[in-house]
């Protein structure tokens, strides 16, 4: 007899949330405590990791068609490689209406959260968390969102 387990309820109404990092990023303790979080409120997530590459990223969201795209990164690379991969999901057709954030340590300038924030949000994101008021942002964004509704 084989037993299968499903770790998300078909009675949940939440979102499809792909977590990720970007390609120079090899910490994963903020990628674990927002699955946790995202998790808590009701949200189903595929953490695709740290370290990981533009064009896997690209392919896994194609596939999975989430609801939300959430990338984290700590190494504070995340605004150029942010910026190049976020520029890849918004020229696929599929991808180009899905909620996609960013947030954490963004720069090693030492600049004042924000200071890059105009420029990821010109090349296609639609929020950007950093700062000590990053989680409560973020996660105000996410209740914001239509829960189970696909696109």
């Amino acid at each position: 007899m084989e037993v299968q387990f499903d770790a998300y309820p078909a009675d949940i109404v939440g979102l499809d949330v792909v977590v990720t990092s970007v390609a120079s990023d090899a910490h994963t303790w903020n990628l674990v405590y927002l699955q946790l979080l995202l998790e808590e409120l009701g949200h189903r997530v595929t953490n695709l990791g740290a370290c990981v590459p533009d064009q896997l990223m690209v392919d896994e969201c194609r596939a999975r068609r989430p609801d939300l795209i959430v990338i984290s990164t700590v190494n504070g690379h995340g605004f150029v490689d942010g910026k190049r991969v976020v520029r890849l999901l918004r020229r696929c057709p599929e991808l180009h209406t899905t909620p996609l954030v960013i947030g954490g340590k963004l720069g090693i300038a030492g600049g004042e959260p924000g200071s890059v924030s105009v420029e990821l949000l010109e090349a296609g994101v639609d929020a950007v968390f950093e700062g000590n008021s990053a989680i409560v942002g973020f996660r105000d964004f996410v209740q914001s969102l239509p829960s189970g509704v696909r696109q």
